[in-house]
């Protein structure tokens, strides 16, 4: 029976992985130390080491990890609505509303680490930088496909207003952040006005 429990058990690496993520998204990554994650995983700072190279290469890791699962997330609501650009907007603030209304949530992981690491050669920087990068383009390629009289503009309208949703948890300030999807409506509704709805 031991051996049966041994082998349901995660890998350090994967213990060590969760917990990072956890600690790093709840207390920040500059407060969380190497130490402090072995002992939560239940491991020692030499198999941390084993696993990850570095620090800042675990937390390049859990941020890779998150952008892979925030476009299986966006690509999977993006399929309920196909060629209907419009409404893939409108489900994308959705979305975000019902994730910042989230009591236990804390912004959004990108931008949080972004205000921590300033450091231009750090791996987990370029990991930011792509996906915010992806995402004001996905949010310009919806503009534009839904008729938008200009595109560029509402993409960086509605990329500013999904980062002060996010922003605003971590300030404590949730009510504005839960009225993004309508804030979001009225941008769009403004730039298709008179066009035939998508």
């Amino acid at each position: 029976m031991a051996r049966k429990r041994n082998s349901d058990r995660p890998s350090a690496r994967e213990r060590i992985f969760d917990t990072a993520s956890e600690l790093f998204y709840r207390k920040g990554i500059r407060a969380v130390g190497v130490e402090t994650i072995a002992a939560r995983a239940d491991t020692t700072k030499m198999s941390l080491y084993r696993s990850f190279p570095s620090k800042d290469e675990l937390v390049a890791e859990w941020l890779r990890d998150h952008d892979v699962k925030f476009w299986l997330t966006w690509d999977s609501m993006a399929r309920k609505f196909p060629g209907e650009p419009r409404k893939q907007l409108q489900a994308s603030f959705a979305l975000l509303a019902k994730h910042v209304s989230d009591p236990r949530a804390r912004g959004c992981p990108m931008a949080n680490a972004a205000v921590e690491i300033t450091e231009r050669d750090h791996p987990a920087r370029r990991v930011i930088e792509s996906h915010k990068a992806k995402l004001r383009a996905r949010l310009a390629g919806l503009c534009e496909l839904a008729g938008a009289r200009e595109p560029a503009l509402l993409a960086d309208e509605l990329f500013l207003l999904m980062e002060g949703a996010q922003v605003s948890t971590i300030l404590g300030v949730r009510m504005p952040a839960r009225n993004v999807s309508h804030a979001a409506g009225a941008l769009i509704d403004a730039q298709l006005q008179g066009r035939r709805r998508a």
